[in-house]
């Protein structure tokens, strides 16, 4: 695996994890913002294929459940949605709203235990959504590395039922601004492509925050490749952060043609 080829000099820490293509600090704990929604999209994945959770289970939206930031819930006039209607808008649209109503649902530790078990050790749930996040909370939602994320998109890449599920989850993402942004590829194919496929597919998770842009992702061309880039800076330099993000996407986009 390579290191090189990334700028030598950015405002803060770019964690790259592409198996058997490039890695660089994909051993460092970092902020994940809406990326650890993966761990919670992967638990409802699995229990709706396991049979404990029902894609039609209604699921009413309490207030405590109502969150700003990303999202379309909040500016809807429904309260009542099913499990996998929550499960769709948290990987299409990262809703924080539908995000805490799964919380809700399964539970933290539930979510972590699935993680744990899936063998992320350092990638973890820390709490719900909040916006704001006060000094009384937990520092940020989410935590993890680069290289155990990019591990679990390698399983969600699998044959597992709850995988294909997920990874169909994924392939609807409206945030193509990162690490795809480079590829070309067609951001409305929603379809599972196969591999090998004549042309690139991108299936991903990110996660925007102050001081934080990060992308988990599946894409399959002439070959599969599976990635995990995490950035960390000041407030002020994620652009910097987010075009280093794009040039690992160019990377990767050569290697899956």
């Amino acid at each position: 695996m390579l290191s090189g080829g990334l700028p030598p000099e950015l405002p803060g820490v770019l964690s790259v994890a592409v198996p058997g293509v490039l890695e660089h600090r994909a051993d460092e704990v970092l902020p994940l913002a809406s990326v650890g929604k993966l761990l919670l999209l992967a638990e409802i994945a699995r229990g709706l294929t396991g049979g404990d959770l029902r894609a039609d289970e209604p699921v009413e939206l309490l207030d405590e459940d109502y969150c700003g930031g990303s999202g379309l819930l909040t500016g809807l006039s429904a309260r009542r949605w099913t499990l996998s209607d929550l499960a769709l808008l948290t990987a299409s649209v990262s809703d924080n709203t539908a995000t805490n109503a799964l919380i809700r649902r399964v539970g933290l530790e539930r979510v972590n235990d699935t993680a744990a078990g899936l063998g992320l050790t350092a990638t973890r749930l820390l709490d719900r959504i909040r916006e704001p996040r006060l000094p009384e909370h937990p520092s940020t939602f989410a935590v993890g590395t680069a290289a155990e994320l990019a591990a679990l998109a390698g399983r969600i890449a699998g044959d597992e039922r709850w995988a294909r599920l997920l990874l169909g989850w994924m392939a609807g993402c409206c945030d193509r601004a990162m690490v795809p942004a480079l590829i070309p590829h067609d951001p409305e194919d929603d379809s599972i492509r196969e591999v090998p496929s004549a042309s690139l597919w991108v299936a991903n998770k990110t996660g925007v925050d102050a001081g934080v842009r990060c992308d988990v992702g599946v894409v399959r061309g002439g070959r599969q490749v599976c990635y995990a880039v995490l950035a960390n800076c000041a407030p002020g330099d994620e652009f910097t952060m987010t075009r280093a993000m794009r040039e690992v996407g160019a990377r990767i986009a050569a290697h899956a043609r």
